[in-house]
């Protein structure tokens, strides 16, 4: 197990600089830099300490200098890998007088939960209910468990948390609470603030898991071990929870760490509907403010999380089955 895991470990380290790479070059062929930002914003009545300092229009060059855009391409991605092997730093933000690390370790604890509960609230609602469907097969609840899991795999995020926000408050003068208080401050009260965005955002995993889990379940329960159990007259939750549920579970773990990035994109769209200062609002005004150490930092953290719950997906294997052993 050691040496897999130290293989495993030094594999992240050439796919992240891949990662860091690609996306530094992509985020700079995007129309417009941050000078140009600057600009807009000022001409909007913004607020741009720097470039009220440099007079915008005219000291573009200067401004550029000051930035290090002036640089090549090459020059100003070494320089940024450079902060980071040596220094242990992501930079300086273009816009604010802030360091990148400053401010994702502020957002990463709230971006950390909601992705967290809306991992345990999918997993929660999707297994009962797909493994009650595989066992009342073609019955009532059967089909309404499957009709929720194909209108939950339709029904896009962004446009489910829309239709929270505006229709409760205008039929019942309701709306989610949008004051983000830290759950070292007051636990139950964070954990409310993002009980209804993590519903949401699991709301696509969890259809997803449910028609997983029912299809599986339903391959087991015509196992011949399983139809023994029955026979020994053994309870339905025995039956279920001993010699099923954990045969399922290997591909149900697969999936969901499939399903990792496309929950970490919609917590992008989620936070800055539900007005949550997470990682992903610190990405979208990093798009926003051509902010490229802001954009470069938040990626890099996003893929070294989602490549260690990768990890800890594999190395759950081996407690799952004892049939498998890591070398």
């Amino acid at each position: 197990m050691r040496a897999y895991l130290t293989r495993r470990l030094l594999l992240l380290i050439p796919t992240l600089w891949i990662l860091t790479l690609v996306v530094f070059l992509l985020v700079r062929f995007i129309p417009g830099d941050t000078i140009d930002a600057m600009i807009g914003d000022s001409m909007a009545g913004g607020q741009t300490s720097r470039a009220e300092y440099l007079g915008l229009e005219q000291n573009r060059e200067a401004l550029e200098a000051l930035l290090g855009l002036d640089q090549p391409m090459h020059v100003q991605y070494f320089r940024w890998m450079r902060g980071i092997f040596q220094h242990g730093t992501l930079g300086d933000s273009l816009v604010s007088s802030f360091t990148v690390e400053e401010k994702i370790v502020a957002r990463l604890p709230l971006s950390i939960q909601l992705g967290a509960m809306a991992i345990v609230l999918g997993i929660l609602i999707a297994l009962p209910v797909g493994i009650y469907s595989a066992m009342r097969q073609d019955t009532a609840p059967d089909y309404a468990g499957r009709t929720a899991a194909i209108i939950g795999m339709a029904a896009p995020n962004f446009w489910l948390a829309i239709m929270v926000m505006i229709y409760p408050a205008l039929w019942w003068g309701w709306s989610p609470p949008l004051l983000w208080v830290s759950f070292t401050e007051d636990p139950i009260e964070s954990i409310q603030v993002l009980l209804i965005p993590s519903l949401i955002l699991g709301t696509g995993m969890s259809a997803g898991i449910m028609r997983l889990t029912r299809t599986l379940m339903l391959e087991v329960l015509r196992q011949d071990y399983v139809r023994t159990a029955w026979s020994k007259g053994l309870r339905e939750r025995v039956v279920i929870a001993r010699h099923a549920l954990k045969n399922t579970l290997i591909p149900l773990v697969t999936a969901i760490g499939g399903m990792l990035p496309l929950l970490i994109g919609g917590s992008v769209i989620i936070e800055n509907i539900f007005n949550l200062p997470g990682l992903g609002r610190l990405f979208l005004s990093g798009l926003e403010d051509r902010d490229y150490p802001v954009i470069s930092g938040v990626n890099l953290v996003y893929a070294t999380i989602v490549m260690l719950m990768i990890l800890v997906i594999d190395i759950s294997y081996a407690w799952l089955d004892p049939r498998v052993r890591y070398k």
